[in-house]
C-alpha cells in the first residue's frame, strides 16, 4: 500500500506544481474543459453556447487557423543547416537501422524510419520538402511538387490516413476474446493510461523549470500519448496537435515499445511480491462467435455517442476486427493483416523519418521528449500493476498483478513480458491469455485518451 500511495502522491504533487505556476499561456479551466468535452458528444445539444462563447469559439478557430498556417509555412520552407548537423542526423538514422537489424528492435518500423531520416538529411536533394500548392482564382496550382518523402507525408500523415490504415490491420490481427471473457481486465488497460496524463504534467514541468525547453499544452498532450505505448495513436495525435515534434515523438514511441522487455520487468518486480507473482488465474471461459461480432459493433456505437473525436482510431480497429470475426470476409481480413499493413508500414516509417531533419530534431526539446517517453512507459506499467493489487483487496478471484503491466498497448509484446515474468516465479503459471485482456483494452484506452485530448485542445 505504501508503494501505491507514493506513486499516486507523486502524480498529484506534480499536478499541483504545474497548476500553481504562472504561465504566459491561458490556463486550462477544468470546468470549461469538461463542458467542451461534453459538447463533443451526441449529447452536445444539452450544453448550448452563449453568444459570448460563440464569439470566443470563432476567435479560437481563427487563431488555430493562423497557427496551422504558420506551422505549415515553417514546414514548407527548406532550411539550410550546417553540414555537420546533417551528418549527425544521418548517423542517428544509421543507429536506428543498426538497432533494428542487429538488436531486433521494432525492425518493421525502425528500418523505414532510419532510412527516411538518412534521405531527409542529404544536403541539396530536398527529398523531404513538402509540396507547395496555391489557390489562384479558385483553382489550386502546384508551385512545387516537393520531394517524394514530402509527398508521402502530405498524403498519409498530414491527412491522418496512415495511422488509421495501420489500425485496420491491427484490428484484423486482434482477438478481443480474453477481454470479453474477463471484462474487468479493461480497468487495468484504463489504469495504464495514467502514463499519458502523468507525462503531460511532466512535459509542463520541464517547460516551466528548464529554460531551454519550451512545450505548449498541445505539445505536452502529444508527448503524453507516448505513455500509451501505441505508435499509430501517438503519430495521429501529434500530426494534429504538434506536427513539428512528430519525428521525435514517433522515434521515442517506437524505440521504447521495442524496449518493453527491458523497461517493464524491473518495475513489475519492484511493485509486486514473490507470492503475488505466483498467483495462478482460472482458465478463461470460451467466447462465442456471436459475442465477438457484437463486441466491435457495440464499441463503435458507444464511441459515436460518447467520444466522436476517438471514432476514427477506434472505428478503424473495430472495422478490421469485424472483418476477422465475421467469418465471411476472409480475403479482406487477410489483406488487412498482410498486404495493407505491410505497404502502409513502409510508407508510415519513411514519412515519419522525413521529420528527422536536423533543424527539427537537434533541439533540447527532443532530449526532453526522450526522457519523458521513458517516464511515460514506466508510469503506465506501474499504473496497471498497482490497480491490479488494489482490485485484489476487494476481489474473491485473485488477479496476478503482473497482467496489469500489459495495460500499455504494445500488443502483444507487453502480454508476453507479463507471461515471462510470471513463469519465472512459477513455471506452471500461464498468464498470456489473461494478459491479452488488458493489452487489447490498452489499445482502446489510448485511443480514448487521444480523443479526449483532441476534443479539449484540438
Amino acid at each position: 500500500m505504501r508503494k501505491i500511495f507514493l506513486v499516486f502522491a507523486l502524480v498529484f504533487m506534480t499536478a499541483s506544481m504545474v497548476l500553481a505556476q504562472e504561465s504566459t499561456q491561458k490556463p486550462l479551466n477544468i470546468k470549461d474543459s469538461l463542458i467542451s468535452l461534453a459538447r463533443n458528444t451526441a449529447f452536445g445539444g444539452l450544453f448550448p453556447r452563449s453568444e459570448q462563447e460563440i464569439a470566443e469559439a470563432q476567435a479560437k478557430a481563427e487563431s488555430s487557423k493562423q497557427e496551422k498556417y504558420q506551422t505549415k509555412l515553417n514546414d514548407i520552407k527548406v532550411k539550410s543547416v550546417p553540414l555537420w548537423q546533417n551528418l549527425i542526423m544521418i548517423c542517428v538514422g544509421l543507429v536506428l537501422v543498426y538497432l533494428a537489424i542487429a538488436k531486433g528492435f521494432e525492425p518493421l518500423l525502425l528500418i523505414p524510419i532510419g532510412m527516411g531520416g538518412i534521405l531527409a538529411n542529404i544536403p541539396i536533394a530536398n527529398i523531404a520538402a513538402l509540396p507547395v500548392v496555391e489557390v489562384m482564382n479558385g483553382i489550386p496550382v502546384t508551385l512545387s511538387s516537393g520531394g517524394f518523402l514530402g509527398q508521402i507525408y502530405t498524403f498519409g500523415i498530414e491527412s491522418g490516413l496512415f495511422p488509421l490504415f495501420i489500425f485496420i490491420g491491427v484490428g484484423a490481427m486482434t482477438d478481443f476474446g480474453p477481454l470479453i471473457a474477463n471484462p474487468k481486465t479493461a480497468l487495468l488497460g484504463a489504469a495504464a493510461q495514467i502514463g499519458i496524463f502523468g507525462t503531460l504534467l511532466g512535459a509542463m514541468i520541464l517547460s516551466t523549470y528548464v529554460p531551454v525547453i519550451s512545450f505548449t499544452l498541445k505539445d505536452a498532450a502529444s508527448i503524453g500519448i507516448i505513455g500509451g505505448a501505441d505508435g499509430p495513436t501517438a503519430i495521429f495525435t501529434a500530426s494534429r496537435l504538434s506536427p513539428s515534434l512528430l519525428g521525435a515523438i514517433a522515434v521515442a514511441a517506437y524505440s521504447y515499445m521495442a524496449l518493453v522487455p527491458i523497461i517493464q520487468p524491473p518495475i513489475m518486480k519492484w511493485l509486486t511480491t514473490e507470492k503475488e507473482r505466483k498467483i495462478e488465474m482460472k482458465q478463461l471461459r470460451p467466447v462465442s462467435k456471436r459475442e465477438k461480432i457484437i463486441f466491435p459493433l457495440s464499441v463503435i456505437i458507444l464511441v459515436a455517442l460518447l467520444l466522436p473525436d476517438a471514432a476514427p482510431l477506434i472505428g478503424a480497429v473495430m472495422f478490421g476486427n469485424l472483418l476477422k470475426e465475421s467469418g465471411v470476409t476472409e480475403r479482406l481480413s487477410k489483406t488487412a493483416q498482410n498486404e495493407l499493413i505491410n505497404i502502409v508500414t513502409i510508407m508510415l516509417g519513411l514519412s515519419v523519418g522525413s521529420k528527422l531533419a536536423a533543424d527539427k530534431f537537434l533541439r533540447f526539446e527532443t532530449l526532453g521528449i526522450l526522457v519523458l517517453g521513458l517516464v511515460a512507459f514506466s508510469m503506465g506499467t506501474a499504473g496497471g500493476v498497482l490497480l491490479a493489487k488494489l482490485m485484489n483487496l476487494f476481489s474473491k478471484d485473485k488477479i496476478n498483478p503482473l497482467i496489469g503491466a500489459a495495460g500499455v498497448s504494445a500488443v502483444p509484446m507487453a502480454a508476453r513480458v507479463a507471461n515471462k515474468v510470471g513463469q519465472e516465479a512459477n513455471p506452471h503459471n500461464f498468464l498470456l491469455m489473461h494478459a491479452m485482456g488488458p493489452n487489447v483494452s490498452g489499445v482502446i484506452g489510448s485511443a480514448v485518451a487521444a480523443g479526449v485530448l483532441l476534443a479539449i485542445l484540438g
